[in-house]
C-alpha cells in the first residue's frame, strides 16, 4: 500500500469520526434545547388548558379544554397594572442608576495609575463575602435615610454589585489598551472626555451584559419590595402576582366542596397566566441583546 493511499484511508476514517462526533453533538443539543424550551412551553399551553386535565397530566404537547379565563380574571385586576407600571418604573430607573454607578467604577479600578488601586478593589470585594444582616439593613434605611416605603428604597440602596464591578473591570483590562489612553492624551484628551466619548463607545457589549442582568434581578425582584414597601399602590408586579396567588389559595382553604373546586381550579389558571405575564417581557428583551451579551460574558468573564 502505497503512502498516498495510507493517507486517504486515513482521511476516510477521520471524516467517519468527525462525522459520528458531530452526529452525537447534534443529539446532545437537540436534547438540551428541548430539556431548556419544553417546561416555558408547557407552562404556556397549561395556562390556556383545562386545570382539571393539567393535574392529570394529560396535557403534554397540545393544550386542551382551552380557555382563556384564567387571563380575563388576571387583566381585570386593577393592582396587576399598578404592579406592572411600578415594575417598569423600578427596572428602567434601577438599571439606568446601576450602570451609572457600576461602569465608572469599573473602569477607575481598571486604570493601573490609580493610586491605592488594590485597597478600593477589597473595599467593594469584601461586602460580598461579609454584609452587615437584614435587620441593620432596615434600621439604616429606615432611621438614617427615610427610605422605607418610597420609590428609591427599590432603586437606590443595592446598586453596587461587587460582581458587576469584576466583571467590567475584567473587560476594561482586557479589551482596552493602554496605547489607546496614550494616544488620547497626545491628542490633549482627559479623563473624563476618554470616558465618554472612546471608552463606552467600545463597551457596547459589557454594557448590554451588565444591563440585562440588572434588568432581570429589578424584574423579578420581589423580597426587597416585602420588606421595605407598605403601600400596595407601590408594590411590583412580582408582588402582586404572590399576593394574587396566596389570596386565592387561603381563599380555597377556606371553602369546601365544589365552591373550594372552583376555587382551585381558577387558582391554577392564574398561576400558570401568572408565570407567563410576568416573564414574557423580560424574555422579549433578550434577542435584542443576545449579540452584545454572549460577547460580553466571553471577554468579561473568561479572560485574565
Amino acid at each position: 500500500m502505497t503512502m498516498a493511499q495510507k493517507t486517504n484511508r486515513n482521511r476516510v476514517r477521520r471524516l467517519r469520526s468527525d462525522f459520528v462526533f458531530d452526529c452525537v453533538m447534534y443529539a446532545l443539543a437537540v436534547l438540551l434545547v428541548i430539556v431548556a424550551l419544553y417546561p416555558m412551553y408547557f407552562i404556556v399551553i397549561a395556562s390556556i388548558s383545562d386545570p382539571n386535565l393539567v393535574a392529570r397530566g394529560d396535557i403534554l404537547l397540545l393544550p386542551k379544554g382551552i380557555t382563556l379565563a384564567g387571563y380575563r380574571h388576571l387583566f381585570s385586576m386593577s393592582n396587576l397594572w399598578t404592579g406592572y407600571g411600578n415594575t417598569i418604573l423600578y427596572t428602567l430607573v434601577g438599571t439606568m442608576i446601576m450602570l451609572g454607578v457600576n461602569i465608572p467604577v469599573a473602569y477607575v479600578l481598571s486604570r493601573k495609575d490609580l493610586v491605592g488601586r488594590r485597597l478600593f478593589t477589597l473595599f467593594f470585594i469584601f461586602p460580598m463575602f461579609f454584609g452587615g444582616g437584614l435587620i441593620p439593613t432596615f434600621i439604616i434605611l429606615n432611621n438614617w435615610f427615610h427610605m422605607l416605603d418610597t420609590f428609591w428604597v427599590m432603586v437606590l440602596p443595592f446598586s453596587v454589585i461587587a460582581y458587576y464591578i469584576i466583571v467590567a473591570r475584567t473587560f476594561f483590562n482586557t479589551s482596552l489598551p493602554q496605547e489607546l489612553w496614550d494616544a488620547a492624551q497626545i491628542d490633549g484628551c482627559g479623563n473624563l472626555r476618554y470616558f465618554f466619548t472612546i471608552v463606552l463607545p467600545l463597551s457596547k457589549a459589557i454594557i448590554a451584559v451588565i444591563a440585562l442582568w440588572a434588568a432581570v434581578g429589578h424584574w423579578n425582584s420581589y423580597f426587597n419590595a416585602m420588606i421595605y414597601l407598605r403601600s400596595p399602590e407601590r408594590y411590583p408586579l412580582q408582588l402582586v402576582m404572590r399576593n394574587i396567588l396566596i389570596n386565592n389559595e387561603m381563599a380555597a382553604a377556606a371553602m369546601t366542596g365544589s365552591a373550594a373546586a372552583e376555587v382551585n381550579r381558577q387558582a391554577n389558571l392564574i398561576k400558570y397566566g401568572a408565570i407567563v405575564v410576568s416573564s414574557l417581557p423580560i424574555m422579549t428583551m433578550y434577542p435584542f441583546v443576545q449579540k452584545y451579551f454572549n460577547q460580553g460574558v466571553m471577554i468579561g468573564a473568561l479572560k485574565g
